[in-house]
């Protein structure tokens, strides 16, 4: 496993691209919204931006300044966890594995229908999926957290995806990092 400093360093490294090789490597991070790091790249980036932290920083700060339907667009560009998507095979590689790191592939078909219904009465609510930067919990900590959050108002439950969303975007760079 890869120690993350500060000295980090992204490869190919964000300030040496032009702007399509920029969104080529780094548009993904935030799942089908490559604006997000097209509007990073037009703020300019410099050599402090080629560090995974740096990066995220900037590309979060454009998400944070989105209107509100950008956000929310973001938001439901996301999976669902543990949901048909999964089961079919259809996720992005990235959330692939994190669904898998966090043993959402391993659920007993209790623990399945609990995901499906509590996706399904979020979804309801609050209009997008429910978001959680699931790296570093297991399935049992993000259905406590599902069901936690499920009681929250909308403006709280948006800031808060924006917010994991940030988080994913951060765990991602991180990832990308040269071992």
């Amino acid at each position: 496993m890869a120690t993350h400093t500060p000295h980090s360093v992204l490869e190919p490294r964000p300030s040496a691209l032009d702007l399509d090789a920029f969104v080529a490597h780094y548009g993904d991070i935030y799942e089908h919204s490559p604006w997000v790091a097209e509007a990073a790249w037009r703020q300019g980036l410099t050599p402090e931006h080629d560090t995974p932290d740096a990066l995220a920083e900037l590309m979060g700060e454009k998400l944070q300044q989105a209107s509100s339907d950008e956000q929310i667009a973001v938001i439901r560009a996301h999976p669902d966890l543990a949901g048909k998507a999964a089961l079919a095979g259809e996720l992005t590689s990235d959330s692939s594995r994190e669904q898998a790191g966090a043993g959402l592939d391993q659920c007993s078909p209790d623990e399945f229908a609990r995901f499906e219904r509590l996706n399904s009465t979020y979804k309801e609510k609050f209009g997008f999926p429910f978001i959680i930067a699931v790296k570093g919990l297991d399935r049992h900590d993000i259905l406590n957290a599902f069901e936690a959050r499920i009681d929250n108002d909308l403006a709280t439950e948006r800031r808060t995806a924006i917010e994991q969303i940030i988080r994913i975007g951060k765990l991602r760079l991180r990832d990308r990092v040269k071992r």
